[in-house]
């Protein structure tokens, strides 16, 4: 077993796929190929694969995904439609056509393979996104400088997490019970004290079983995880691109954007937030980089 091998725990059986970050003497230290899982084995309990596809955690987990893309597409599709009927007339009296300004993201990422994807994916639904790669740990220090910079409508701060094994019972509502929550915790509050008013910056925080309680008090508008399970990579970028299209006039509908995760109501949560999303008639000759 090495570095870079895709493994399953043979103890959860396989309902996880992992990559190998790092082999130790006895144990190997393990990052979630589809789900932000930072996670520890023995390594007798791994076992490795060969063609990912095959397995029932990839399977599984790559319905879920078509599913909750599928329903985006269809989102902005009629919202996009919306649009079109609502300012038909004015673009029929004043011959004019409307362009939109969807909401602006600034996405940070402890994963670089995760950035990759999320940003693809922010790509293909037209949302304006600067992304960057950050050992979690870094996030802090590294928004503050960036945020006057990018000036974002929408932070991503995410990465890698989870509850510790080796703790008490009662310690699940401890920041110090888990791998990256104080770190995301504190990108947060950066965040917040940049942009008091969570209309006017909407901050989506956490990772696979992170502290959700511990994320919304220190200012999220959207955080992981309320059951503390395992979350979809791109369960963050999911309700990000959601509020970068939802109205300013309207507030992003809280069921709909949870329930449209691949994750679900477990895995995460959030408070009434109204949109990033703005239309503007006439539509411009000449664009100019923002």
């Amino acid at each position: 077993m090495k570095q870079g091998d895709l493994v399953v725990r043979k103890s959860y059986g396989g309902d996880v796929l992992f990559r190998v970050e790092d082999v130790r003497t006895h144990n190997a230290v393990l990052k979630g190929t589809d789900y932000r899982l930072l996670a520890d084995a023995p390594i007798p309990d791994l076992s490795v694969v060969r063609d990912p596809e095959s397995t029932r955690a990839v399977q599984q987990v790559r319905i879920k995904v078509n599913e909750s893309l599928m329903k985006m597409h269809t989102d902005r599709e009629r919202q996009a439609l919306g649009t079109e009927e609502s300012i038909r007339l004015a673009q029929q009296q004043q011959n004019a056509h409307y362009f939109e300004v969807p909401g602006k993201v600034l996405h940070l990422d402890g994963d670089g393979n995760y950035l990759k994807k999320s940003m693809q994916l922010y790509n293909t639904m037209h949302v304006p996104a600067h992304g960057l790669h950050i050992h979690e740990s870094q996030m802090a220090d590294v928004l503050y400088r960036l945020l006057p910079q990018i000036k974002p409508d929408i932070v991503v701060i995410t990465g890698h997490d989870g509850v510790l094994k080796n703790r008490a019972p009662n310690e699940v509502y401890s920041l110090t019970s888990y791998k990256n929550s104080q770190n995301f915790v504190n990108a947060v509050r950066v965040a917040r004290e940049y942009e008091k008013n969570r209309d006017g910056l909407i901050v989506v925080a956490g990772a696979c079983q992170s502290h959700f309680e511990a994320l919304l008090q220190a200012g999220s508008n959207f955080a992981s995880s309320p059951g503390r399970i395992l979350i979809h990579a791109l369960d963050p970028v999911y309700i990000a691109i959601k509020a970068s299209y939802t109205s300013i006039k309207e507030a992003i509908n809280l069921p709909d954007v949870i329930h449209g995760t691949i994750s679900g109501i477990d895995g995460v949560g959030g408070i009434e937030t109204m949109g990033r999303y703005r239309v503007g008639l006439p539509k411009p000759k000449v664009t100019s980089a923002p």
